[in-house]
């Protein structure tokens, strides 16, 4: 039997994510896609929305896709071709939107802020670093995305994003 030593942190599981988003005219019906790896498994999920925009479905299928994967600490490679998922992220523009109370540089409010903060709560028990990938230049778990969340957008019954406001 081992114990763990005071000063181990637990053991991590390794996951892959790649997630994207997508809208039939900006805004108009949306969706999002994710792929889920660990290992040598792999998920996929898909969702459609009746009216919300682009950016929003490339935040919320980040947040979805770590929502999924529970409060267990993860040692995750988030990939995305969202810059501004991604910028948010590397080039701290969250920390600084929080410290000035969901405003730019420019003292307009930051959009999407429902989701901004959706995902910060969901990234807190993971390790996470985040990925820029080309879009539409042939990554394999890119394009499921693309296409995923495409087809979403189109499914027969959507989803109603209550955070979408049409200004």
């Amino acid at each position: 039997m081992s114990t763990l030593s005071l000063f181990e942190e637990p053991k991590t599981q390794d996951l892959i994510i790649y997630t994207d988003g997508a809208c039939l005219g900006n805004p108009g019906p949306g969706g999002l896609g994710l792929v889920i790896i660990e290992g040598e498994s792999e998920k996929q999920f898909a969702e459609g929305y009746k009216l919300t925009t682009n950016n929003r479905m490339e935040i919320m299928a980040a947040v979805k896709a770590l929502y999924m994967i529970g409060n267990q600490t993860r040692n995750i490679k988030l990939y995305s071709d969202s810059n501004l998922l991604v910028a948010a992220h590397k080039d701290g523009w969250l920390r600084n939107w929080q410290r000035n109370n969901w405003k730019k540089s420019d003292k307009k409010p930051v959009l999407n802020r429902d989701l901004w903060e959706a995902l910060l709560e969901a990234e807190k028990p993971h390790k996470i670093e985040f990925i820029w990938v080309k879009g539409h230049a042939n990554n394999h778990y890119n394009e499921i995305c693309d296409k995923i969340s495409r087809d979403a957008a189109e499914f027969p019954v959507l989803k109603d994003d209550v955070g979408y406001q049409t200004i």
